[in-house]
């Protein structure tokens, strides 16, 4: 595979990590990990098995269809799509796809020339069995079991997936202490890895460019992710009917209540400019006063560490969030939590009127700022050196 670039490194103590989304959807936790963790040690980043018919329907992956499927990203980062039959995220055709990961990983790995040095998989896919690895680590970025309605799985199957992975892994990483304690069991600890954010990204949003298409009067409350099934609607609800500014940044999940959806979009106090590149978030948050998360009150939420709620704060901006766990943990005064829509407006709208605080701001970069990219590859780093000894 000349001119990949592949050849231009060693990739000695090669880490794979098998995500479970795709490197060109929305930036979580396995893309960030694997972005941070390459600059320690050579990462070899997995997609989940992409359908030969999925770059029809996504203009944006076209160039993955005729490109190579092994490739080199940038120095220690190699990025592997393996490519499968389409449907399978059917009975009997998800073996299918979960058999050609498993060949197209062991491929990419023979083609490195190493053998991996720790094996991360962060689904309940079978694929723990592609290659050898001195560390098979399960990496829990949601209680997938909860989220089984969501996913539109059978809840028994999830479980009994859940149960081999927990099983056939070395060691456990959750990124929720709610997660952790679910999984934990005699002889069978999780560890701790909360998600991060790009500090250096967000640090710099008061000297990015003010985003030119946001027509909103300021001061403006901004919600930044993916408008999907998790997410509270009616707190989003809540703060335009105060008559707040509402700006939403993200994709939106198009079977999600699209009668409310398009209504609340519709309000001339509320605008959706869609889904944006991540490295044009700080232009969005300039414009934004408060950040929000709404998510919806439920198991799988519960469970979560919303990656947005770090992002509001690394960029210094005051965040109203629902009352789940995660909120929890976050340094008393950093966010306002709201347990109800009604709150969740109210508390909104305080934000937004009170007087600029630059000791305020400084509190929040400051917390975001523990809690890096770059310190969760830091952790990921010593769990791996803890349990897999030097490399070789």
């Amino acid at each position: 595979m000349s001119g990949d670039g592949l050849d231009d490194q060693s990739w000695d103590g090669l880490v794979v990590i098998a995500s479970g989304t795709s490197w060109d959807d929305t930036w979580l936790s396995e893309k960030h990990l694997a972005i941070h963790l390459s600059r320690l040690m050579p990462v070899l980043f997995v997609d989940p098995p992409m359908s030969m018919l999925t770059p029809l329907r996504k203009p944006g992956l076209r160039r993955e269809g005729g490109g190579p499927r092994l490739r080199r990203l940038a120095p220690g980062l190699a990025r592997l799509t393996p490519v499968t039959l389409p449907g399978i995220s059917r009975p009997g055709l998800r073996e299918a796809g979960e058999w050609a990961t498993r060949r197209a990983i062991a491929h990419a790995v023979a083609r490195l020339g190493a053998r991996p040095r720790a094996f991360v998989v962060a689904s309940l896919d079978d694929v723990f069995g592609a290659c050898p690895a001195d560390l098979r680590i399960l990496y829990g970025t949601d209680d997938w079991t909860a989220g089984a309605g969501i996913l539109r799985i059978s809840e028994s199957w999830l479980r009994r997936r859940e149960a081999r992975q927990l099983e056939l892994a070395d060691v456990v990483v959750a990124v929720s202490d709610v997660i952790a304690n679910r999984w934990e069991a005699p002889g069978r600890p999780v560890e701790v890895i909360g998600n991060g954010c790009d500090t250096e990204l967000f640090a710099a949003v008061d000297t990015a460019e003010a985003a030119t298409d946001v027509v909103l009067p300021e001061p403006i409350a901004g919600f930044v992710g993916h408008l999907s099934d998790r997410i509270d609607l009616a707190m989003l609800e809540a703060v335009a009917d105060a008559g707040a500014s509402l700006l939403v940044v993200g994709p939106r999940q198009l079977t999600f209540d699209l009668e409310r959806v398009g209504a609340l979009f519709a309000r001339p106090n509320v605008q959706w400019v869609g889904p944006q590149p991540f490295e044009r978030l700080p232009s969005y948050l300039r414009r934004i006063s408060v950040g929000l998360t709404p998510y919806a009150d439920s198991a799988f939420n519960r469970a979560s560490h919303p990656l947005k709620t770090l992002e509001y704060l690394a960029a210094g901006r005051p965040a109203v969030v629902s009352d789940l766990p995660a909120s929890r943990v976050i340094p008393d005064g950093l966010v306002r939590i709201a347990a109800d829509p009604a709150a969740f407006g109210e508390l909104t709208v305080e934000a937004l009127e009170a007087p600029p605080d630059p000791e305020a701001a400084a509190r929040r970069t400051a917390y975001a700022r523990t809690q890096s990219w770059a310190e969760r590859a830091n952790d990921f780093a010593a769990l791996i050196t803890a349990n897999s000894g030097s490399p070789g």
